[in-house]
C-alpha cells in the first residue's frame, strides 16, 4: 500500500473518531436535558428486564429522545443492574440523568384507595373490584373473607378502617384488605386500652359494635362524642337503643330508602326498637373518629334527638321525652311549610 494511500485512510480513521465523539458528545449532554413530554407517563418495568429493553420502550413512547447514549451511560456507572422493577410514573420535565436515579431508587408510583367511613363491607368490595390498579382474587360476596385474613369465626362487618392506603400496581384485593383489618384492630386495641372507666360494655367486639352505630347516627364531627355518648346512656340505663341505622342493616335488599312503623315494629337481631342492648355485629365500617368518639364519649344527660329544622346535617338533643317531643314536632312543622314552598314553585 502507498504512504499516500495510508495517510489517507489514517485521516479517514479520526475523521470518523472526530465525528463519533461529536455525536457521543451531543448524546452525553442528552442526559441533562428535559424530557419532551405534554403530560406525565407510566411506565412498568417488569422483573427481569434487560435495560436495553427498558431504553427502547421508553424511547417507542417519546421519553428518551437518545437511548443509546442512556444505556452506555447507565452501563458505564454500573447502575443498570440496580433498576428496581415496579410501575414508574414520568413527569415532563424530568431529565434521563434523573429519570435514572428515580428507578434506581425503586421510586415507584403509588396507587391510592379510600375505604370512607360508614360504608358497609358490600360497598367496600364494590369499590375494589372497580379499582383499576387493584388485582381481584376475591369472589364478589367473599362469605369466608375473615378466614383468609387469618380470622375465622369474625364476622366481616366492622372489620376494616376507613382510610386511604397507598399501594404498588400488582397489589391483590386480599393484600389491601389485610392491611385494613390490621389498622383496625391496632385502633380498636388501642381505644379499648385506653377508654374512659366505667363504660356500658364488656369488650372491645362491643365497643366496635357500638361505634358503628355511631358512625352512621353522626352527620357532623362536632356531634360524634355527644352521640355515642347519647347512646352509651341509653344502654347504661337499660334503655333500647331505637337507632334506626341498625334496623335499615337488618333489612338487608328489602330497604327500600324509607324505614316505616311496620319496620320498626317488625323483630329481628338488629331491630333495637323490639330488642334491648347491642346489635349482634358491627353495622358499617367506623372510622378512627367514631371508635375514639365511642371510647371516650362526652357526658350528657341527653337521651333523644331528631334532626334540626336548621337542615345543615345537626341534632336537636334533649334530656326528656316531652322535649324531645317538642322538637319533633318543630322539625315535622318545618318540613311542611319546606314542602309547601317547592309545590309553590
Amino acid at each position: 500500500m502507498s504512504r499516500a494511500r495510508r495517510l489517507g485512510l489514517v485521516g479517514f480513521a479520526l475523521l470518523l473518531a472526530a465525528g463519533a465523539a461529536v455525536l457521543i458528545g451531543f448524546e452525553a449532554r442528552s442526559l441533562d436535558e428535559p424530557v419532551r413530554l405534554a403530560a406525565p407517563v407510566r411506565f412498568k418495568v417488569h422483573p427481569g428486564m434487560s435495560f436495553a429493553r427498558i431504553a427502547a420502550g421508553l424511547a417507542g413512547q417519546g421519553v428518551i429522545a437518545h437511548p443509546r447514549a442512556w444505556v452506555f451511560y447507565a452501563r458505564w456507572s454500573r447502575l443498570a443492574p440496580a433498576v428496581k422493577a415496579g410501575e414508574y410514573e414520568i413527569q415532563p420535565g424530568i431529565t434521563p440523568r434523573e429519570l435514572l436515579t428515580k428507578m434506581v431508587n425503586g421510586q415507584v408510583l403509588l396507587h391510592s384507595f379510600t375505604i370512607v367511613d360508614g360504608w358497609r363491607v358490600q360497598d367496600m368490595l364494590a369499590a375494589l373490584r372497580h379499582n383499576p390498579d387493584i388485582m381481584t382474587t376475591l369472589a364478589d360476596a367473599a362469605p369466608n373473607l375473615m378466614d383468609q385474613l387469618g380470622a375465622p369465626g369474625t364476622p366481616s362487618e366492622g372489620q376494616f378502617l376507613p382510610e386511604t392506603y397507598r399501594f404498588i400496581s400488582g397489589t391483590t384485593d386480599l393484600e389491601l384488605l389485610r392491611q385494613a383489618h390490621a389498622a383496625l384492630d391496632k385502633e380498636l386495641n388501642t381505644a379499648w386500652a385506653q377508654r374512659e372507666p366505667g363504660l356500658p360494655l364488656q369488650s372491645s367486639r362491643e365497643l366496635l359494635i357500638m361505634a358503628s352505630i355511631v358512625e352512621k347516627e353522626s352527620g357532623l364531627p362536632q356531634e360524634i362524642g355527644k352521640i355515642a355518648g347519647l347512646y352509651l346512656h341509653r344502654l347504661q340505663l337499660g334503655m333500647r337503643l331505637q337507632a334506626d341505622p341498625t334496623v335499615i342493616y337488618g333489612m338487608g335488599e328489602s330497604y327500600d330508602g324509607d324505614i316505616r312503623s311496620a319496620d320498626l315494629r317488625t323483630d329481628g337481631p338488629y331491630n333495637t326498637y323490639t330488642r334491648a342492648g347491642l346489635p349482634p355485629t358491627p353495622i358499617a365500617l367506623p372510622g378512627a373518629a367514631a371508635i375514639r368518639a365511642t371510647a371516650h364519649p362526652e357526658k350528657s344527660a341527653a337521651l333523644y334527638f331528631v334532626a334540626s329544622p336548621k337542615g345543615d346535617g345537626s341534632h336537636v338533643f334533649s334530656a326528656t321525652l316531652e322535649e324531645h317531643n317538642a322538637a319533633v314536632a318543630s322539625y315535622v312543622a318545618q318540613q311542611r311549610r319546606k314542602a309547601a314552598a317547592e309545590a309553590q314553585r
